[in-house]
């Protein structure tokens, strides 16, 4: 018997090369983008039918990421890619109930060596 509760789906470091960044060498040469997700909803009902049609499908949700970090916006900041992932996939899948959204940005151009910076945002339909 399965409980009531949310089911944490993950996708860890998914690559993208995408073109963004306030420098113009970076919307020029464009970067490596790394992203993760966190997503939250109840799974019973994708539990008990074992179907990818009563669940949230992870490759429809980096289908989402994709067409936001190669679509046609060209972003400065990583706050306003990550946001804007965030409402692709709240939009996209209305049973998702709280979703985490992290962007790695590798290779920046600055006069400091950095491993990545780092954008994480989260939402939640349990606050509305």
């Amino acid at each position: 018997m399965v409980k009531e509760g949310l089911t944490r789906l993950s996708v860890s470091s998914a690559e993208y090369y995408a073109y963004h960044g306030v420098k113009s060498e970076e919307k020029k040469l464009g970067g490596k983008y790394e992203v993760d997700l966190d997503l939250y909803y109840n799974a019973k009902r994708a539990i008990l039918s074992d179907n990818v049609k009563d669940s949230i499908n992870y490759e429809e949700a980096l289908f989402c990421v994709s067409e936001v970090i190669n679509g046609n916006e060209n972003y400065d900041l990583v706050e306003t890619m990550c946001s804007d992932i965030l409402d692709t996939l709240m939009d996209k899948f209305p049973e998702l109930l709280i979703a985490t959204v992290r962007i790695r940005k590798y290779a920046v151009p600055m006069r400091r060596i950095i491993g990545f910076i780092e954008a994480e945002q989260t939402f939640s339909r349990l606050d509305e």
